[in-house]
């Protein structure tokens, strides 16, 4: 699914709710929140094979983080969900067995409760996802020059491979489930803080769509789950302000920076250097009140190409930023403001061997492809500059289109063996988003 088709259907459901409500007297909640929580995958194909080794099977939980958006009007809700699911590793010899998903799902639900402070939902979601699979050294190489001249430490199998990019998420998952929430007055404030848990079921609706190298991996999108979660929400008791909103945007940065010293690496060891400037797409919740902004991004930044005429590469980055500031400009729609922003940050690289031999026989070699991460501390200073479009004559909602620009700096080495990346993180950077708030 491209990003256009995303951004389409999210609009078409918030479309949606104004047509069903439109004649009604309208109530308005928004909130965004994070949330945690733990799930089974029992990988049967998989442990099979392990048992036929007189091998133990592979721990079937995983815990998953996220971020979540939710906005309603009346008893209908829509909303967007961000989140990893994160396998505990199974141990073989030196190796680590463990697997990854990341999912961008779109929720819509109806509300059983009136409004008020206590919410109960029932939803279901629509989305994409992302499979990492991977056995690796238990201690990968720390020496760049080492793992240049030999990077088959283990094998790494991913579907909808977002490493090498936001828009290769793909394959169609499904969730369903029930939302119970309740707001907590905060003092002083008009927002409110949201307790939030969640029980219901996910799962991949087509079958074979999760195979890699003749394995089913299905089950990795699969199972029951119970999360719980805090945020901030707005209840419709506080619309009334103006400027007391919440709302979420689809996100394109533009950096400028080219792993110039790895590129040197690469090179110096017979690899083909990587080419041009990373993309980037992600996700904005931005929050406002008496012109106060607060928030949350989200974005993906990487690089792709061939290593070799037998191995692929990638060199990606994920930043999670939380955001304060101020809107110190408006005028009718237009509005200027200025934010900073402190997170987390990562860089890992990939290099893949493009031929790889179905199970077993890839669990019997399993020297093919190699690793490298690092993680650390991000900040992120900005100028932001917003248009608000007005939806409807009931203004349920506004079309919000915005430009920044700022600079991000690595607070680290952010080191690939013993090589820094820093320089690459650091720099300016323009963001352009698009999106709703109600």
């Amino acid at each position: 699914m491209t990003l256009t088709k995303r951004v389409f259907l999210f609009l078409f459901f918030l479309s949606l709710s104004v047509s069903i409500h439109g004649q009604e007297l309208v109530n308005k909640r928004s909130s965004f929140y994070g949330f945690t929580g733990v799930s089974g995958a029992n990988l049967r194909q998989f442990n099979e094979m392990l048992s036929e080794r007189g091998l133990s099977p592979l721990r079937n939980r995983y815990r998953t983080y996220g971020l979540g958006y939710q906005a309603r009007i009346n008893d209908f809700f829509v909303g967007f969900e961000l989140s990893q699911h994160q396998s505990r590793a199974s141990d073989f010899d030196d190796f680590e067995i463990r697997f990854r998903a990341s999912r961008a799902l779109i929720n819509v639900g109806y509300s059983l409760t009136e409004e008020g402070k206590f919410q109960l939902i029932h939803y279901m979601s629509l989305g994409v996802g992302y499979l990492n699979f991977e056995m690796l050294p238990a201690k990968s190489t720390q020496n760049l020059e080492f793992f240049l001249l030999d990077p088959r430490e283990g094998f790494i199998l991913r579907e909808n491979d977002i490493q090498k990019g936001t828009l290769y998420f793909g394959d169609f998952l499904t969730e369903i489930g029930f939302q119970l929430s309740y707001d907590f007055d905060l003092p002083g404030r008009k927002e409110a803080l949201e307790l939030l848990a969640k029980v219901g079921y996910s799962f991949s609706p087509f079958e074979g769509k999760w195979e890699m190298n003749g394995m089913a991996f299905g089950n990795t999108q699969s199972g029951a789950f119970l999360r719980i979660g805090a945020g901030i929400s707005l209840p419709d008791r506080n619309f009334f302000y103006k400027d007391a909103s919440v709302g979420i945007s689809m996100y394109r940065g533009f950096h400028f920076n080219k792993p110039d010293v790895l590129n040197s690496e690469l090179e110096e060891n017979g690899y083909t250097p990587f080419e041009g400037t990373p993309a980037n797409i992600g996700v904005r919740v931005l929050g406002e009140t008496d012109g106060f902004l607060y928030g949350v991004d989200v974005f993906n930044s990487a690089l792709k190409g061939k290593a070799s005429n037998t191995q692929d590469q990638s060199l990606n980055s994920l930043r999670i930023y939380g955001n304060a500031g101020i809107k110190f400009f408006q005028l009718k729609n237009f509005a200027i403001g200025a934010m900073g922003g402190i997170g987390y940050g990562n860089i890992r690289y990939t290099l893949s061997q493009n031929d790889k031999p179905d199970f077993p026989e890839l669990f019997e070699q399993r020297y093919f492809d190699g690793y490298l991460k690092n993680s650390g501390i991000m900040a992120k200073p900005e100028l932001l500059f917003e248009y608000g479009i007005p939806m409807t004559s009931r203004n349920l909602f506004d079309i919000v289109v915005s430009a920044s620009a700022g600079y991000e700096l690595a607070l680290g080495n952010y080191r690939l063996g013993e090589l820094s990346m820093a320089k690459y993180l650091s720099g300016p950077m323009l963001g352009l988003t698009v999106g709703v708030r109600p």
